[in-house]
């Protein structure tokens, strides 16, 4: 990408590179060598709420923004403006809807994978694991992506080989997986998070005073039509605009931050729906300030180069290369600055590796693993352990498909494709199973594979579909000698450069960087359906798998789709009521207990959860007797003489 340099002039980068790597890597360990061991799954996975909200709230923030916010936003404004700045309403919308749609519904259900909920809800293994396999293949491509991506960057600007980066990031994973559990992950995600803030502050500092003070680094990217809002085209074929922005983020967000493992797992690991509560709605300026940050680095950056594009100049060969050169060329003076911008990069990619991995392996464990015959009854030492070992396969996994990225640059971009067509059918089946009462698992099945076949038809479908990406103007006018750091000289560029796009962070596929001359082309079906921008493929995807889900739902209703009543949002069951017609009929299943809290006093576990005290409204209350709060979905049904049995296949004469 960059400029070639010799080692010693390198030399302090490569000494701060290594020492950041190793204090990342070790700090959060710490602990698991001198402190408390997991002993349990639940240690492992949940951390035993020994994370603090602070803690939480910063993992919660990174696991949103990801790597993308720190290369992918900056070069977006650089060369796009701010179109993509108003995806910021989509994620803060998400938050109070996760919070008050998803979180009742599950968070005392006792379940370790969030899609048992599926299998307790619809009583279908078949849907269970369609959800849980899409996620896992999802996971593994992007995962891919997110771990090769640093590695071109290091390679380039440091000269680290990409497979020495690619193969450390993955033993490193491997290790944390073995020795560490969510709260180490959670520990890296906030090293990551707080340096990569200093780091944007820095950045933004450093443009303040070439450009000539703060209001400049607003001025120029205005005067220049970097800043546009509030942009309605009604048109759904352009790539962004306010609308889409909204509602394609609002759509994706709530797949990510309600439906997705990694993000489930954080909330299940406090200790109470109040506390979960108050961490989402307290990290909704925390998103939007560390959001915004990375937009006002894109900013700055462009301050500085508005008159001279390095891109345009030849001293970069992708977009997403622009912040990377920015601090090798305005940080030149300060030694090592570069070493830990890079290292951050390196650290980006291993905590997003390695959260996921444990979110992989517990998925992988609970949904399919934990039912065959062999490891019925093992203990939960032994669990453990299996899911230690998934996660470490999973993570040579990962590595593989990393080196295919770098071998198969179609890799980058199916990855893309596979998360935005996938992010609809698994928000549709939970909201099927959380609001619709008469979903049934016929009904969600067919909701969520109708919905895969279309939403993946249309975003394949796209490929062939010849799009106009309309990059701002930028000049070269104002280069002289002067603009770059001396020692910085035009890169030679490698068959690898040439052909591995540098996208970021692919859980959201926002930062193509393929342009194409204008086009004059009359459109018909089907390339009318496939030029809808990608922004709407979550909304397509949700759509279709509730429709669809409910129409074959009432067509294939059947005695048999009783269920629980607590597996339906409060809020759902009580407008059900309202409803004309004979009553729905539900069923108590006993496999539905609350977390596992244990006391801090007697370290004895909580009574079940048809023995504590719940209220009418679905929030949170909390027992004097036990101390725990607990979600309630409606009022405790009277006690019958006789119990009542939950049955797979309920028989009608029983219930006479």
């Amino acid at each position: 990408m960059l400029m070639a340099r010799s080692f010693m002039d390198l030399i302090w980068d490569y000494a701060v590179f290594v020492v950041f790597i190793i204090f990342s890597t070790l700090y959060p360990l710490w602990g698991r060598f001198f402190g408390k061991k997991e002993k349990t799954k639940a240690d492992y996975v949940f951390g035993l709420g020994t994370i603090s909200m602070g803690a939480m709230m910063l993992s919660i923030a990174r696991g949103t923004l990801g790597v993308r916010s720190v290369l992918g936003y900056p070069s977006e404004l650089f060369y796009r403006g701010s179109a993509m700045w108003e995806t910021l309403y989509g994620m803060v919308t998400a938050y109070p809807l996760v919070c008050f749609i998803f979180i009742p519904v599950y968070f005392n259900l006792g379940v370790t994978s969030v899609y048992q909920y599926l299998d307790l809800r619809f009583n279908s293994r078949l849907v269970r694991c369609l959800a849980s396999g899409t996620y896992i293949v999802r996971s593994l491509l992007n995962l891919g992506v997110t771990v090769y991506t640093p590695t071109v960057a290091m390679n380039t600007v440091i000269g680290i080989p990409y497979w020495a980066s690619l193969i450390g990031i993955s033993a490193i994973s491997i290790g944390f997986n073995l020795l560490g559990g969510l709260k180490a992950a959670i520990t890296a995600d906030v090293i990551q998070s707080v340096t990569m803030i200093l780091i944007s502050v820095g950045i933004i500092i450093q443009s303040m005073v070439t450009v000539g003070g703060f209001g400049q680094i607003f001025t120029i990217p205005a005067n220049d039509g970097r800043l546009s809002f509030f942009n309605f085209t009604g048109d759904a074929t352009v790539r962004v605009d306010t609308t889409s922005a909204w509602l394609g983020q609002l759509f994706m967000s709530l797949s990510v931050f309600g439906c997705q493992q990694n993000f489930v797992q954080r909330y299940l690991s406090m200790g109470t729906f109040k506390e979960v509560r108050r961490t989402l709605m307290s990290n909704i300026p925390v998103v939007i300030a560390l959001f915004c940050l990375a937009w006002i680095v894109g900013m700055g950056v462009y301050a500085v180069y508005a008159v001279c594009d390095p891109m345009k100049a030849g001293y970069t060969n992708k977009m997403d290369e622009i912040l990377p050169f920015f601090v090798e060329d305005k940080f030149a003076y300060l030694p090592g600055v570069l070493g830990i911008f890079m290292a951050s990069l390196f650290n980006g990619a291993l905590s997003l590796n390695v959260s996921n991995l444990n979110s992989l392996a517990t998925v992988t464990w609970e949904d399919f693993l934990s039912h065959l015959p062999r490891y019925k009854g093992i203990s939960d030492k032994q669990q453990l352990n299996v899911i230690k070992f998934i996660g470490s396969i999973y993570g040579v996994i990962v590595m593989g498909v990393g080196f295919s990225v770098g071998l198969l640059s179609g890799v980058i971009e199916s990855s893309m494709l596979m998360t935005s067509a996938t992010s609809g059918p698994l928000l549709g089946v939970f909201l099927l199973a959380m609001l619709v009462p008469i979903a049934n698992w016929k009904g969600a099945a067919c909701g969520m594979i109708v919905s895969h076949i279309l939403t993946l038809w249309i975003t394949f479908g796209s490929l062939t579909v010849s799009k106009e990406v309309v990059l701002l103007p930028t000049t070269i006018e104002g280069c002289t000698n002067d603009t770059f750091s001396s020692g910085i000289t035009k890169p030679t560029k490698s068959w690898l450069l040439a052909n591995t796009p540098l996208e970021v962070e692919s859980e959201f596929p926002y930062f193509d960087t393929t342009t194409h001359a204008p086009l004059e082309r009359t459109i018909g079906f089907p390339e009318n359906i496939y030029s809808v921008s990608y922004m709407y493929y979550s909304l397509i995807g949700t759509f279709l798998t509730v429709v669809v889900g409910a129409l074959v739902s009432v067509l294939t209703a059947h005695a048999d789709d009783a269920y629980d009543r607590k597996l339906l949002h409060p809020f759902a069951y009580y407008c059900s009521k309202l409803f004309p017609g004979k009553e729905r009929r539900y069923i108590s299943n006993p496999d539905i207990r609350p977390k596992d809290v244990e006391s801090a006093d007697s370290g004895t576990k909580k009574s079940p959860l048809d023995e504590l005290e719940r209220d009418n409204h679905g929030f949170d209350t909390v027992s004097e007797q036990s101390g725990v709060t607990v979600v309630s979905v409606d009022p405790l049904p009277p006690k019958l003489d006789r119990p009542e049995v939950y049955r797979k296949t309920a028989d009608p004469e029983a219930d006479r």
